[in-house]
């Protein structure tokens, strides 16, 4: 090859970097969610322009498992979990901090029924939809045991959160583990709601986790993730209707619904995070000790985790 060919290949493998001034590009962190309620202002940031897509990449994910597997990989550098899952992931190895608490469950995890089931012992024999999840198996096993039944009394059906809606339409379950907002479309298609997570304060913590390596490398990308999480948030509260209307067609539900379907969780503020997750004993520590108490007799959890640099207050906004 002469040097005038060499010299051309090489300006056009720079061009991209002479275009940003000879500057590196900047690291893409990519977070993984599903459809969940207490996820939607990370999206609403993402419309409301907050986000550099260029930066931060937000990838809708079909389950929590997924998420889980990517995280495992390195595919994915963050995800929003359940805290019970962000406990097994790192019991498996995965090494994982929660830098945000997005809001914890009151009502908005749901068992939805057919409408001739009323009582909880009447699911006996029944058909239970349920996802292969550690927050879907606490939800399952905390219903069992306050309606007085063993595993083996009702008839466990793997089911996607996506397939849900078809799963009872097609009548191929008579009842489903949901939440929002599945929990408000099953039930314009006819279920009713029979146990919901008022019956377990505190047990459902949504979370934002990241791996360590990937906090190290991009802490600029995850300081603007949480700052937009948070002014998603103010949205949410200072113009309401816009919010709304902004997230309901991404969630299939009407202004009205999303309202409704806002009820059955917590949002945590700023100086609730700080709470959560700061100091030296943050509110973190203490919930998910509580949680593996719960999980482990029931087999959820193979022993008492290591929560060690569970928390990690670095990336909430004023933080150095």
């Amino acid at each position: 090859m002469d040097r005038n060919r060499r010299r051309l290949l090489a300006t056009a493998a720079l061009a991209p970097l002479m275009q940003l001034g000879g500057c590196a590009v900047p690291p893409l962190t990519r977070v993984g969610s599903i459809v969940w309620i207490g996820y939607e202002p990370l999206f609403l940031a993402r419309e409301l322009g907050f986000y550099d897509p260029r930066r931060l990449r937000l990838v809708e994910m079909p389950s929590n498992t997924s998420s889980l597997l990517l995280l495992a990989t390195g595919d994915i550098e963050a995800a929003a979990l359940t805290l019970d899952e962000c406990l097994l992931a790192r019991e498996g190895g995965v090494d994982l901090r929660v830098i945000l608490v997005f809001d914890y469950s009151a009502g908005a995890d749901v068992v939805m029924v057919r409408p001739d089931i009323l009582r909880l012992e009447e699911l006996k024999g029944r058909r239970i939809g349920v996802e292969e999840t550690a927050a879907s198996a606490l939800v399952l096993a905390k219903l069992l045991e306050h309606a007085g039944l063993a595993p083996h009394d009702v008839n466990k059906v793997r089911l996607t959160s996506g397939r849900q809606i078809e799963a009872y339409r097609m009548k191929q379950v008579d009842a489903v583990v949901s939440w929002e907002p599945f929990a408000t479309q099953l039930e314009a298609e006819g279920a009713r709601r029979l146990f919901d997570s008022r019956a377990l304060p505190g047990l459902l913590v949504d979370v934002l986790v990241a791996r360590t390596d990937a906090l190290d490398a991009a802490a600029d990308n995850f300081r603007t993730l949480v700052a937009g999480h948070f002014q998603a948030q103010q949205r949410l509260q200072s113009s309401p209707d816009d919010a709304l209307r902004r997230m309901a067609p991404r969630l299939h539900l009407s202004d009205v619904d999303m309202r409704i379907a806002l009820q059955g969780i917590r949002m945590l503020d700023r100086a609730a995070n700080r709470d959560w997750l700061d100091g030296a004993s943050p509110r973190l520590t203490g919930a998910a000790t509580e949680l593996a108490q719960t999980l482990l007799p029931l087999g959820l959890l193979p022993r008492a985790p290591d929560l060690h640099g569970l928390a990690d207050p670095r990336f909430l906004p004023g933080e150095n």
